[in-house]
């Protein structure tokens, strides 16, 4: 069969990382996490000291910066590479965390990230999971999936990851951070968040993730044939 790249694009919450990784994983592609890319360039311009209110500074930085993903089959995931050296450890501590925010703001950030996404998608075999992967990165992608579920359920989904890691949070608390990240997502001036054309729509209100994966799949293998 065919290779091809798949784009999976949804709001917060909505169990598209989930339904991507396991995509992925079953048809043997290379899953990229938009996130850790921009985790990585912000590993790099720590340890580099940019000023990233310095946008020379950024702009040569970003042009000493190459990033790839490589499948973990031990793990069953896709590690980050920075400039060859796995960086999947590094990026997830609470220092990138509290610092990559900004960076990924950074509209030259931002284009570069997309270039690169765009690089690693030429041999396809990819999935990625985003809010502009249809429309921006891969507006060519084989199979665009647009996943959705209804505020009420994106909102316990997201309550019940928080308090089972320790959060304390209300769920009106929930809610209004998710409904804000939807309206800034969406109306954003770089790559806002909205389904493609081309799209097919994944509502997971009521689905289990073995349906969701199933659902996917089936339309995957349609178009490998």
């Amino acid at each position: 069969m065919k290779k091809i790249n798949i784009a999976v694009d949804g709001f917060s919450s909505c169990g598209k990382s989930t339904l991507a990784k396991q995509l992925a994983k079953q048809l043997g592609y290379v899953f990229i996490d938009s996130g850790a890319m921009y985790r990585g360039i912000t590993l790099y311009f720590l340890n580099n000291a940019v000023d990233i209110q310095n946008s020379e500074q950024v702009a040569n930085a970003l042009k000493n910066i190459t990033l790839r993903f490589e499948v973990n089959d031990a793990l069953g995931k896709s590690d980050l590479l920075l400039n060859g050296n796995n960086v999947e450890a590094a990026i997830r501590t609470m220092e990138i965390s509290n610092k990559v925010s900004p960076v990924a703001a950074i509209e030259a950030v931002r284009t570069f990230a997309v270039a690169q996404q765009q690089e690693m998608g030429k041999e396809k075999g990819v999935v990625m999971d985003g809010r502009d992967i249809g429309t921006t990165v891969f507006p060519s992608a084989e199979l665009k999936i647009f996943v959705t579920a209804s505020v009420e359920e994106r909102v316990n989904r997201r309550y019940l990851e928080l308090t089972a890691a320790g959060t304390q949070v209300t769920k009106e608390e929930v809610q209004k951070n998710l409904l804000e990240r939807d309206a800034i997502d969406s109306t954003r001036a770089v790559s806002p968040l909205r389904q493609a054309t081309d799209a097919i729509v994944l509502d997971n209100t009521f689905l289990t993730r073995e349906q969701q994966l199933a659902t996917a799949l089936n339309w995957a293998q349609e178009r490998t044939k």
